[in-house]
């Protein structure tokens, strides 16, 4: 029997966090995906990055906050966290006002990143 084929996916965030189902699909595809051992990667841009925005209060719009599960994610092997730079400038906020670890890249650097995965899943 042959060893399992490893996989680098991507999963690209672009969507606010309340209002559409997308980030909260988004998520639970990534834990799917890393459940089966692949190489799991995260992108947060445009609207996503307020996806990682630290103090997020849903209680106005009757949703559950699901931010924290962000925190989790290091405990199912998913640690490759990044955020466009630009989208974070564009919208005020810097790598300080995220709840997790991330790197932050330009999109040359983000760009470059997705050249090298095997699936990109855009949310």
């Amino acid at each position: 029997m042959s060893d399992a084929v490893v996989k680098k996916f991507m999963f690209v965030n672009r969507k606010a966090p309340y209002g559409t189902i997308y980030a909260l699909e988004s998520l639970e595809v990534v834990l799917i995906t890393a459940a089966f051992d692949q190489d799991v990667s995260l992108v947060f841009m445009d609207d996503g990055v307020y996806q990682l925005k630290k103090g997020q209060q849903t209680k106005g719009i009757e949703t559950k906050n699901f931010s924290p599960a962000y925190r989790a994610l290091e405990g199912y092997d998913i640690e490759k966290l990044y955020v466009d730079k630009e989208s974070l400038a564009v919208r005020g906020l810097t790598e300080d006002d995220l709840l997790v670890d991330v790197a932050v890249l330009s999109r040359a650097e983000m760009g470059a990143l997705m050249d090298e995965q095997d699936v990109v899943l855009s949310f």
